[in-house]
């Protein structure tokens, strides 16, 4: 009696470990880019520098040259789809604006700078 309760304990414990949920991976696709980048562009770096920079955009418009797209989207195998945007704009081949689910932040000149006292401008690293 007391080895069919054994028994009878094993199988249920061996058949329920079957029954874990099933497993799920995560899904990247498109141009992965984090804000440390974006920080780095400044207006009228030229295309090969955004490209230096970002990398390759995931489109680039057949009726509007000037425009690339960089899209990501992630999704997690349990989870909600996170999806990032980053449209850039070139005029005469220069970065013009930079617009998307990214912040660009410009660095500010504070007025005690020699920026104003020299005339000129501070490099940027």
């Amino acid at each position: 009696m007391r080895m069919k309760h054994l028994i009878a304990a094993a199988l249920t414990a061996l058949t329920l470990s079957g029954c874990s949920l099933v497993y799920r991976i995560d899904i990247p696709q498109g141009n992965y880019v984090e804000q440390k980048q974006v920080d780095k562009l400044r207006q009228g770096m030229t295309r090969e520098q955004v490209e230096f920079v970002l990398g390759s955009a995931m489109l680039r418009d057949g009726f509007d040259p000037n425009t690339w797209y960089y899209l990501y989207e992630f999704q997690p195998g349990r989870g909600e789809k996170e999806r990032k945007e980053l449209t850039l704009t070139f005029a005469n081949d220069r970065l013009a604006t930079v617009t998307g689910d990214f912040r660009c932040q410009r660095p500010s000149i504070p007025r005690s700078d020699p920026i104003h006292k020299t005339g000129l401008a501070p490099v940027l690293f």
